[in-house]
């Protein structure tokens, strides 16, 4: 019986060094694994660190590979695979820009309320809005907005961490 791939959420603290990146972005490209979902910055200063979170897809066997492989580059200090370790947050960020008039104008205000996004930018003629949420509701909002003259989009990626007390 063969094995569904499905999508993990990994997060991996490294230090924050020069070509780190470079060298986790090239252990996936190097394997044939896709990257879905990439996001990277430092979160303390103290200690140099920085987290990557990386949403990819896999049978539970590439997976454990791409976990291990990880796990061996020498500046990562912690991989952590939150699909399967239990309850976690997932957010992502999106930047919408709809141009539009009339109803259609009326309506994308009134779906921007709906899904809470923010006016952040605002002409006469167009909207720049900022949606956050998980991926689903992120993609859920560019899509309605598809109808009502969506221009543009620019989308942060996944950041995501685990629930409660403890630290990556």
């Amino acid at each position: 019986m063969q094995e569904l791939a499905s999508s993990h959420t990994i997060s991996v603290l490294v230090d924050n060094e020069p070509g780190i990146l470079a060298r986790v972005v090239g252990l996936f490209s190097g394997r044939g694994y896709n990257i879905e979902s990439l996001t990277v910055a430092q979160t303390d200063a103290k200690a140099n660190l920085s987290r990557i979170t990386i949403v990819t897809s896999g049978t539970p066997m590439v997976i454990e590979q791409i976990k291990a492989q990880l796990d061996r580059l020498v500046p990562v200090h912690r991989v952590r695979d939150l699909t399967v370790e239990g309850p976690h947050i997932e957010r992502e960020l999106a930047l919408v820009k709809v141009k539009s008039v009339g109803e259609k104008r009326v309506e994308a205000l009134r779906l921007a309320d709906v899904f809470r996004a923010k006016v952040i930018d605002a002409k006469t003629d167009s909207f720049v809005f900022e949606v956050t949420g998980n991926s689903d509701k992120v993609q859920t909002f560019v899509g309605l907005m598809e109808t009502l003259g969506l221009v543009d989009v620019g989308r942060t990626g996944i950041v995501a961490m685990s629930r409660g007390a403890e630290q990556l």
